[in-house]
Formats: C-alpha cells, structure tokens, sequence
C-alpha cells in the first residue's frame, strides 16, 4: 500500500513532500510515453505528467483527441503540446508577477522624487517669500503669494497620494496573486485536498498543541479494491472516484480539521482537539457517506459498482515521533482490510488482534 512506501522513502532520507503521489504519476506517464514511443526527455516528460495528474483540462483533452485519432507523437506534435499547454503554464506567473513589480518600483521611485523636488521648490517659494516680507513688501501681497503656493503644494499632494493609491492598488492584486500561487503549491492537483507539504505544516503546528495536553487523532483512508477498480475502468474514471472521495472526506470532517492526499488513492485527515472516539466517529460517518455514493461514468452515462473504503484510527501520544502516529493508524488500516474491507479500525483494536493472534 501507499503508505508503507511513504514510510520507506522517509526513513530513506527523501525529503519531498508528494514524493509517493509524484512517483505514481512520473510511472504512469513513463508506461505511457514508451507505449507511444515518445522521447523520455524533460519536456515530454512534463507534458505527460501533466496530463496524468489532472491539472489541465485543455491538455488533457488534446491528447486524448490525439489518441483517438491514431495520431503519432511525432517531434513536431510532442514539440507543440510542450509549447502550447506546458511552458506558457511555467514561465507567466512568475514573469507577469516580475515586470509589474519592476514597473511598480519604477513608479513608486517617480513619485518619491516627485515629492522631494516639490518639497525642495515649496520650501524656496516660502524663503522667497520671507525674504520679501523682510524688505517691506506689502503683506497682503506677501499673504496672496503664501495662499498660491499652498495651494499648488496641496494640489500637487493630492495627485502624489492618488498615484500612491493606484499603485498601492496594484500591489494588493500582485498580493493576492502571490497567495493564490502559494495556496496551489500547497494543494494537491487532482483532488484539492492539503498536498503532503501542508499536511506537514500542520502536523507539526497540530503536535506543539497536543503536547500540551489537547487531543490530536489521525484517520487514514484507503479506497478498497483500487487497483482492480483502475483496471476495469480506466485511471481517467479512477480519478473521478478519487476526487469523488476526496469531496466526501473534506464535507464530513470539521471546519478545524485538516483533509489531505497522503499518496496514490490513501486519503488523511488531522482531527486537532479530537480523541479517538471522535475521530472514530467522523470515520464511520465518512465510510457509510462514501458507501452509499453511487458512481457514474461521465463519458456514458453508466452506473458503475459502488465503492466502499477501510479507515485507520490513532491519537497521537504525548512527545511521541509523528511518524509513529501515522504508523499505528497505518496499522490499523490494515487491521480493517484484513477484516474484510469497508470497516472503521482503531489503533486499540491493535493490541487485541496481536494478542488472539
């Protein structure tokens, strides 16, 4: 299973995130790119795995309009499906996001000497003016003079803190662009879950609380028969179903819970300030959710069999590693795919289990 492989590639030293997730689709794209006796170059490779993992519909339905066709993936075709849907993807947030800034900047140095220069001329328009008051010129004049130059410095504010305001403007949008490139890097394509670098994240936050005396439990999640499911009816409807479990999950669990894709079809989620019988709870409501979902191909129409999922459940020990946490609710995930599938386990189920056997 999935998760006896994250464990490994931990203990191993990988220090990536999504490295089980990334590692199912790299394989997936690979097998694909040798049956259409593709080039396993980088830029290939990139659009492959794209549209493996789902996060491009237009790429995704070029190439399947390639495959139905019988077209080849000549250099030419590999060349512009890199060209059209991959490099555009990679280069123009990061590019767009660098030239307004530099435009930004180059504004912002604009109008601070803007500023100065007008803050240099009002303060030798007064001195002119002081000086005429000191050779007896008459003060009404010398009043008029005051009340124009004030009322030009004021205009000229006026625009400086408009072009301040526009600017100020655009760097909330440059702002907001930003977060939202941060919240994708932080969430699983194909199912928007929390990717493994969030869930991390918030493990870590979630521990320093619960050694403190609050409780933490983990649910772990595994879709039953997968593999067979994905053989009969194809990786593009396996999918389907992975986003459809994935929704399931992030509806069941509490707004301060954290669901996420802990690799392949193994679903997680964080239950901060829950025990065991609540988190054990929230599982048995997620698994009869998921059993009683009924499963349609988009593409025809037809009802496909129902699928059901074996859930593991630990609370985290005060002081403990979390990958003992994650362990034990591994555990007992298997406790309840040796017992026979669809079922909810507890790590307190583990003890009972050694000791009858």
């Amino acid at each position: 299973m999935a998760a006896n492989s994250t464990r490994q590639a931990m203990d191993s030293g990988f220090d990536d995130p999504d490295h089980d997730y990334a590692a199912s689709i790299a394989g997936r794209a690979m097998r694909s790119m040798a049956e259409q006796r593709i080039p396993p170059t980088p830029a290939n490779f990139a659009v492959w795995f794209r549209y493996f993992a789902g996060s491009q519909d237009d790429l995704r339905n070029a190439v399947d309009l390639l495959i139905d066709h019988n077209r080849p993936f000549d250099a030419g075709t590999n060349r512009n499906l890199f060209e059209t849907y991959v490099a555009p993807q990679v280069s123009a947030v990061a590019l767009n996001t660098s030239e307004r800034l530099h435009t930004l900047m180059g504004a912002a140095k604009g109008f601070l000497a803007t500023a100065i220069a007008d803050n240099q001329s009002q303060i030798q328009a007064i001195s002119e003016v002081t000086d005429q008051g000191n050779a007896g010129v008459d003060p009404k004049v010398l009043v008029g003079q005051l009340m124009n130059e004030l009322a030009r410095a004021a205009t000229r504010a006026t625009r400086l803190e408009a072009g301040f305001a526009e600017k100020t403007r655009e760097l909330d949008v440059i702002r907001d662009s930003l977060s939202k490139s941060e919240e994708r890097a932080r969430t699983d394509m194909l199912t928007g879950l929390a990717n493994r670098r969030a869930l991390d994240e918030f493990l870590r936050q979630a521990q320093t609380t619960a050694d403190w005396g609050e409780p933490l439990s983990v649910l772990l999640l595994d879709i039953d028969h997968f593999k067979s499911f994905n053989d009969n009816f194809g990786h593009s409807v396996g999918d389907q179903v992975l986003r459809l479990m994935a929704r399931v999950l992030r509806e069941k669990v509490r707004q301060q819970d954290l669901p996420a894709r802990y690799g392949g079809e193994e679903l997680i989620a964080v239950l901060p300030d829950a025990d065991l019988a609540i988190c054990a709870e929230i599982a048995e409501v997620i698994r009869r959710a998921i059993a009683e979902c009924t499963i349609t191909r988009r593409s025809t129409g037809e009802m496909l069999p129902s699928i059901s999922v074996s859930i593991g459940v630990a609370q985290y020990r005060t002081g403990e590693a979390i990958t003992d946490l994650i362990e034990r609710c591994d555990r007992a995930l298997y406790l309840a795919k040796g017992g026979g599938r669809n079922r909810v386990v507890t790590e307190s189920e583990l003890d009972r289990a050694a000791a009858a056997g």
